[in-house]
């Protein structure tokens, strides 16, 4: 059979690359031509809309929105996570191959469902008639899916859309710390005085570009999010009403909740019957007109305060940590960020750490130094595991170390992905342990973050850095231990060593 994939995560860097990798070595084994569009930060070029119209059904694997999913109208889709491409290729290709057997001829139709509208592994029509008598808005809301499932990718998709600002925001603050120091935020703006021969204007000009940035962090968020929820429409009016978290100073989860709201209003003016004359200014004019005035409104009036009381709390709370208290928050965050290896609860954890930048609390920078740390240690720590002790690993996990330590060191969990699937009992304890440890000693040694991404690369931006190197390496070194001792412990079961490591060099 011949089918089509989209893959896409939060992130965009190692999932969903791999899930395309995964699907595209499922159907050669099986026999299928898989082509794959790869929605990730590097980019990838369109599915042809031959390829598209060849093709016997489509699979989303995605935790995130897929754009341009009218694109595939009247195909049978299969959807289902990065992870379950990742793990389980193969059996998301045989869902579709079921599917497209009882589909019958491709029908067209309107926008298929939204991101995350059939759960894992749902099987739906892409572009199936709906009811004559009550057609579907188009919206990417959808009663079809678990709103557990719904609400997880809405967020993602949001905060999928804010990495690259927080990124590019952090990065250029951190860099103005580095060359004109703490008190650069007094410096007066680069547009009433800027000396190209003084380092310090342009360490000025570095924090206010980068402040800069940081402020979009809250409107891209919750605009993002209404997106996912209600598609364009939706834009306008969770921008207006992530700007008016920051105006009544609510922060990340004020535009959480205005980007919720936003995807709310707009889905339910989708569903109010209009006369036909209408209907092409509705997306235009009168949906963001109406959702922007709605959201707005009530994110000054009622929402706002309240959430801006909770935030206030939050900070509050991030502010008073000190001592073992942040220690133990640190080794959460760890245990987190290595649980699932770039799953929901590392994305929940990254999530709550790259939240808290926006409050300039110089424990939420600890945080986000505690949740680099730990996500670093697992690749690393697998890949030094088959140096001390090869014998205990098959030739595919060799191969598998070589790029984890380039992947490790540049903070990409999921390097670790391919050791745990061969040994999940024993492989994530043992990560979870170094990573908490290292997550721990990273806020216990004072070490600070503003960046959220990057890996040893932005170590010269760390605040306390050699103290945080240390953490990370302690942090191996407890993973390594734990998985060699885990390992040593079971290896009567089979014998790795006894596998040629050359056959899959």
């Amino acid at each position: 059979m011949r089918f089509v994939a989209v893959t896409s995560c939060p992130t965009g860097i190692a999932h969903t690359y791999m899930a395309a990798e995964a699907l595209e070595q499922a159907g050669r084994a099986a026999g299928h031509e898989v082509s794959v569009e790869t929605q990730g930060s590097a980019g990838t070029s369109a599915l042809s809309d031959a390829d598209i119209a060849a093709a016997d059904a489509v699979v989303f694997a995605a935790d995130v929105g897929v754009h341009g999913r009218e694109r595939f109208a009247g195909k049978p889709v299969v959807e289902g996570t990065v992870k379950q491409a990742v793990n389980d290729a193969a059996g998301l290709l045989e869902r579709a191959a079921e599917a497209a057997e009882h589909a019958g001829p491709a029908r067209s139709g309107p926008e298929p469902a939204a991101p995350g509208g059939a759960g894992p592994g749902r099987t739906t029509a892409a572009g199936a008639a709906p009811d004559a008598a009550t057609p579907a808005p188009e919206t990417k809301v959808t009663a079809a899916g678990g709103f557990g499932s719904n609400l997880r990718q809405w967020l993602m998709t949001g905060v999928s859309y804010v990495i690259p600002f927080v990124a590019a925001g952090g990065l250029l603050i951190a860099i103005s710390f580095a060359l004109g120091g703490y008190d650069i935020t007094e410096a007066p703006p680069v547009t009433e005085h800027f000396d190209a021969l003084s380092l310090t204007s342009w360490a000025a000009l570095a924090n206010q570009v980068g402040t800069l940035a940081m402020d979009f962090l809250v409107p891209v968020l919750a605009g993002f999010i209404a997106y996912a929820m209600a598609d364009r429409a939706a834009l306008a009016p969770g921008f207006v009403g992530g700007a008016a978290a920051v105006a009544v100073e609510s922060g990340f989860l004020g535009g959480l909740f205005a980007g919720l709201l936003a995807g709310a209003v707009i889905a339910g003016l989708r569903r109010v019957p209009v006369p036909r004359a209408m209907a092409g200014v509705m997306p235009v004019l009168v949906l963001p007109l109406l959702g922007s005035a709605v959201v707005g409104a009530l994110m000054f009036v009622v929402v706002g305060e309240p959430v801006a009381v909770v935030m206030q709390a939050v900070t509050g709370w991030l502010n008073g940590l000190t001592g073992t208290n942040a220690i133990l928050l640190g080794a959460l965050i760890g245990a987190m960020m290595a649980f699932d290896m770039g799953g929901p609860v590392n994305k929940v954890a990254y999530t709550f750490a790259v939240g808290g930048l926006s409050t300039g609390s110089e424990t939420a920078h600890a945080i986000m130094a505690a949740a680099m740390a730990a996500g670093m240690t697992p690749p690393i720590a697998l890949a030094l595991a088959t140096k001390i002790k090869s014998g205990l690993f098959s030739p595919a996990e060799h191969a598998s170390a070589r790029p984890a330590w380039l992947l490790g060191a540049s903070f990409i969990t999921e390097g670790v992905i391919p050791f745990a699937a061969v040994d999940p009992l024993r492989v994530i304890p043992s990560i979870v342990v170094g990573s908490a440890t290292a997550g721990a000693l990273a806020i216990g040694f004072g070490s600070t973050l503003m960046a959220p991404h990057g890996g040893v690369f932005v170590l010269p931006l760390v605040g306390a850095p050699l103290p945080y190197l240390a953490a990370i390496l302690i942090g191996i070194a407890v993973s390594t231990a734990a998985v060699l001792l885990a390992k040593s412990i079971g290896r009567g079961e089979r014998n790795p060593a006894s596998e040629p490591v050359a056959a899959t060099a």
